[in-house]
């Protein structure tokens, strides 16, 4: 064979190798239940569920944070963080963790909060504002 078609199908071989490590570490979306049943890294989406204490106590552990999250299907859990607890965190409108089960606990390893938009409140004050001069 000749150097040429040696070294193409190698940089082939490569190719091949990059793409299935992509693909074989990516996480896919999924609920509470699906992460029981697996354990491999899941995505789950859901809100926090208000109505239960959050934890976190800097003082003792500050990277221990701990609440009460439902899923998008309905399924509640008791989620753990291994890190601060985010800012906002209780106006979060969604939420996406990213981890796996542990017993009957979630553990996170990153969360990703969808907060309000500060934009829709300015533009209730600029029309408010618009409407006091309005009438002055």
């Amino acid at each position: 064979m000749k150097k040429s078609s040696i070294f193409g199908l190698v940089v082939i071989a490569i190719a091949i190798a990059v793409i299935i490590s992509v693909y074989s570490t990516s996480s896919t979306y999924g609920s509470f239940k699906d992460a029981k049943s697996t354990d491999t890294e899941l995505h789950v989406v859901g809100h926090l569920n208000k109505q239960k204490q959050l934890y976190y106590d800097a003082t003792k552990d500050a990277n221990y944070f701990s609440f009460y999250m439902k899923d998008n299907k309905g399924e509640e859990c008791k989620v753990i963080f291994t890190g601060s607890k985010p800012q906002d965190f209780e106006r979060s409108e969604q939420i996406v963790l990213t981890g796996q089960m542990q017993g009957n606990e979630f553990h996170a390893k990153h969360i990703l909060m969808k907060c309000p938009s500060k934009y829709k409140q300015d533009q209730v004050e600029v029309t408010e504002v618009k409407a006091k001069q309005a009438n002055i």
